[in-house]
């Protein structure tokens, strides 16, 4: 690093002084904090951001966004040059950079940085970081920051791209690392285009009729709810409704988060809702969630996220069927690999029915690094959890393999350049670099007018076990190791066991626990036949790790 280098760091960091006291972990989302406490760690991930797109000769992306948390919450995450999340590898400096106590420290935790990674600060390369923010006041001031972070790296530019979703700032990452045109513009057109195609090949017959023609979404009070009024008029075929477009508080008492853990109608919603199909975003629209208001009550029947999957999962496989039907396709029949990747969290049931189709599923640890990571190995990757985040992935291998079948003249079977035609258009609709509520949204309501299915047909793929969750506060969550992705404790010695047994008591149960990553708490899943047994499994399990791990409660 250069003396001028070294000045200018020193100089514009030293207006950026981190709070006291305060110790940022940079996890799935990034880091996230009350926004009081950011502006610091904001301006240093810019740092970060620069020099990520120094080093990879890419677009890196910054969002400012604390998705589903309270308004008064802010928080910041890197788009790599995927368009997916950081790579795990930078993480622990992401963190260092964050918590350095001083611009002299920061400085240095750069300079050594920079020469173990090979980073020419004074190469021909100039950086450059894409930023986005969501609808939070307090984005407009830490914006700044992160302005003044990519430019304190010499050779780094940063350009705002406004006021957007999350997966809107990872498209446009993607998008233009694969050398595209990479504007919101250009996001809506690709998603109400593929849109328009996925309508155009429904089978003769197929329609959904009544009440059914109609969709309400709740937007959150977020960014989510303006850009889906932006873009509904670019689309035929779907009555959408808008609800809670910004004249509330952001995530208070509204969006998928609330829907989902709560199973209570969102402010907004009521008896008048009664059979409508509705759905849910969250503040980012990185979530997304169904659901059916209950007669004579608050409470909603929930669709989430692994019905979404179960939803896409037996639509793609009836498409693949059809390639795979012995005939004219010369290339890899038969062969294509299909996976479903879940968490421990997947309800029983959902897994239980996705195997009944034949499907290959598999488990990975929690967060969306993980199961991304995963279905990435695969032609066809999907994956969903529950709170409604989720995408599908299709290998660039698989993608031209479809284009030539679709171009493919000779073939005798317009079927089988439909069932391509379609999936190619869902590689399209949906967003491969992260879950898109906008875009999971689109690809939901096709699949349900090509089958013909209301959301109550949907939603009686399968019905879930009761579950139950807790979490116990403990001493030391680095006391508990798992395995086996996270469903087997290894450490402490003889918990599991102890686990095992409480199971075997509960028809159909099942249970595991494993530390939080961001909180001194073991969190507690419990499944069993009822809701009376789940939430007896949760409660008894809790007390083993209260016993195992000296909860702080004791």
């Amino acid at each position: 690093m250069n003396d001028k280098q070294r000045s200018i760091l020193l100089d514009i960091s030293s207006r950026f002084s981190p709070p006291q006291g305060v110790k940022l972990s940079y996890g799935t989302s990034g880091f996230r904090a009350d926004a009081s406490l950011l502006e610091s760690a904001v301006y240093r991930v810019g740092l970060l951001a620069a020099l990520r797109s120094l080093k990879t000769r890419a677009v890196i992306g910054l969002m400012i966004t604390a998705s589903h948390n309270e308004i008064s919450d802010n928080g910041i995450k890197v788009a790599d040059p995927s368009g997916g999340m950081l790579t795990q590898d930078w993480e622990p400096f992401a963190e260092s950079l964050a918590n350095a106590p001083d611009s002299y420290t920061l400085v240095e935790i750069l300079d050594d940085f920079v020469k173990k990674e090979k980073i020419a600060l004074d190469g021909e390369w100039a950086a450059e970081v894409f930023l986005g923010r969501d609808t939070r006041p307090s984005g407009v001031s830490l914006l700044e920051a992160a302005k003044q972070g990519v430019a304190s790296i010499v050779k780094a530019n940063a350009k705002d791209m406004g006021v957007l979703t999350t997966p809107q700032l990872h498209w446009m990452v993607r998008a233009r690392n694969k050398g595209l045109e990479a504007s919101e513009h250009n996001y809506f057109d690709q998603l109400s285009s593929s849109f328009r195609c996925l309508l155009e090949l429904i089978p003769q017959g197929s329609r959904i009729v009544g009440t059914n023609d109609k969709l309400i979404v709740d937007g959150a009070d977020g960014i989510g709810a303006e850009k889906l009024e932006s873009l509904k008029g670019l689309l035929n075929g779907l009555c959408v409704e808008v609800r809670n477009s910004g004249n509330g508080v952001l995530n208070e008492g509204v969006g998928a988060d609330y829907v989902q853990k709560e199973k209570v109608v969102p402010r907004g919603f009521g008896p008048a809702d009664v059979g409508i199909r509705c759905a849910s975003f969250d503040g980012d629209a990185d979530r997304l969630v169904y659901f059916l208001v209950q007669p004579n009550s608050n409470k909603i029947e929930l669709v989430d996220g692994d019905k979404i999957m179960a939803l896409f999962a037996l639509f793609l496989e009836e498409q693949l069927s059809i390639l795979n039907k012995s005939g004219d396709v010369t290339v890899r029949p038969n062969q294509t690999r299909l996976g479903i990747v879940q968490t421990a969290y997947a309800n029983g049931a959902s897994t239980s029915y996705l195997k009944q189709l034949g499907l290959e599923v598999v488990f990975t640890p929690t967060g969306v690094k993980h199961v991304h990571e995963k279905a990435a190995e695969y032609d066809i990757g999907i994956y969903f959890e529950a709170n409604g985040h989720g995408t599908v992935l299709f290998s660039e291998a698989y993608l031209c393999y479809l284009e030539d079948i679709n171009s493919n003249l000779s073939l005798t079977s317009t079927e089988k350049q439909k069932a391509a035609s379609r999936l190619l258009a869902v590689s399209k609709l949906i967003n491969q670099a992260v879950g898109d509520a906008l875009s999971g949204l689109l690809l939901v309501e096709a699949i349900l007018q090509h089958l013909g299915w209301s959301i109550q047909r949907w939603n009686e793929l399968y019905h879930d076990l009761p579950s139950r969750q807790l979490k116990v506060k403990v001493l030391d969550r680095a006391a508990v190791v798992t395995a086996n992705a996270e469903t087997v404790v290894v450490k402490p010695s003889g918990i599991q066991e102890a686990i095992n047994a409480e199971i075997a008591k509960y028809h159909k149960g099942r249970c595991f626990i494993r530390p939080s990553g961001t909180e001194d708490v073991v969190r507690v899943y419990a499944e069993a036949s009822t809701q009376e047994a789940a939430d007896g499994l949760a409660y008894s399990v809790a007390k083993l790790a209260d016993q195992f791990l000296g909860s702080t409660n004791s």
